[in-house]
C-alpha cells in the first residue's frame, strides 16, 4: 500500500518568485521487527527509534542511546514498509513505536502514528514516560495503547537505576489516566535493584488508583545485551546479577494482583 505523504508542503512563493522545496520529515530509525509478539497485543510491526535520555543499568539496547546510532529515514519510507505488512498485522496486531525512547523524536512519532491510523492499524507507544510532556494531544489521539515502562518504584531507586528523575514519568501516568488512555504497565524485576516488595506494593497501589492500567507485565532481568556494552567500551555494572527466580517473579506479580491489577 502506498505510504501517506506527510512531508510539509511549502507552496508559498519566495520573494524572488521561486517556490521553496517541500521539507522532508525524517527520523533516526535504529531497526525494525516484523511479526513481533512481545510489544503489545497480537502480531506487531515494531519500529525502534534511536535516542534516549535514560541510562538504565540493565539496558539491553545501549546502541540506541544516541540518535546517530540509527539511520535517517523519511517518514514516507517508514510508512511504505509498514504498509507492506498491513495484511498480516491489521486483523490481530498493529504497530508499536519503541526505542530507545521514541518521544525523543516526538514530531516523527506523530507522523508515523497518523499514517498508521490512516491505514486502520492499532498503534502502541512504548515509552519510559520521562518525555511525556512532548506527547501532545494530537500525538496521543493516534495512540491506542501506551506501554509505560516504570523502571523503579521509588524516586531514589529510579535515579540510581536510570540517571534521571521519576517525577516526569509519574506525571505522564497521571495525564494518561486523566484522558483514560489504555496503559500496560511494564516493570523489569532486577534482583538487588527493583525487588523491594514495599516499594513494589506502593507502585501497585498507585497504578491501581489510576483506573486505566489494563495489565502489568513483570519482566525478568536478563543480560542478552551485555555484549553491546562491551563492544562500546561501557561499564556493565550488572555482570554478576542473575535473573530473578520464578518464585520471586510470581511473588511480585501477586503483589500487583493484590492491588486489583491483572499481572503477567
Amino acid at each position: 500500500m502506498p505510504a501517506t505523504n506527510f512531508a510539509s508542503a511549502c507552496s508559498a512563493a519566495t520573494s524572488s518568485g521561486v517556490s521553496a522545496r517541500p521539507a522532508l520529515l525524517e527520523g533516526w530509525v535504529h531497526s525494525t521487527e516484523t511479526f513481533g509478539t512481545a510489544d503489545g497485543p497480537g502480531i506487531r510491526y515494531v519500529l525502534f527509534l534511536s535516542g534516549c535520555p535514560l541510562r538504565c543499568q540493565y539496558c539491553h539496547n545501549p546502541d540506541t542511546w544516541h540518535r546517530q546510532d540509527g539511520t535517517l529515514t523519511p517518514v514516507e519510507d517508514v510508512l511504505a514498509d509498514i504498509g507492506s505488512y498491513r495484511g498480516f498485522i491489521r486483523a490481530n496486531g498493529g504497530v508499536t513505536l519503541s526505542g530507545g525512547e521514541p518521544l525523543v523524536q516526538a514530531r516523527f512519532c506523530k507522523a508515523v502514528l497518523q499514517g498508521c491510523k490512516a491505514m486502520g492499524l492499532h498503534t502502541a507507544l512504548d515509552t519510559s514516560g520521562y518525555l511525556g510532556d512532548l506527547a501532545d494531544d494530537e500525538l496521543l489521539a493516534n495512540v491506542d495503547l501506551v506501554l509505560l515502562d516504570i523502571k523503579a518504584a521509588s524516586g531514589r531507586r529510579y535515579h540510581q537505576l536510570t540517571g534521571v528523575e521519576l517525577k516526569p514519568t509519574i506525571k505522564f501516568a497521571e495525564d494518561l489516566a486523566a484522558i483514560n488512555k489504555a496503559v500496560w504497565l511494564r516493570y523489569v524485576l532486577v534482583p538487588g535493584l527493583t525487588d523491594n516488595l514495599d516499594e513494589i506494593e506502593s507502585l501497585a497501589t498507585f497504578a491501581a488508583g489510576l483506573g486505566n492500567v489494563e495489565r502489568v507485565d513483570v519482566l525478568p532481568f536478563h543480560k542478552l545485551g551485555e555484549h553491546k556494552w562491551r563492544d562500546r567500551g561501557l561499564d556493565y555494572r550488572l555482570e554478576r546479577v542473575e535473573p530473578p527466580s520464578q518464585e520471586m517473579l510470581e511473588t511480585v506479580r501477586q503483589t500487583f494482583r493484590a492491588a486489583g491489577l491483572l499481572a503477567h
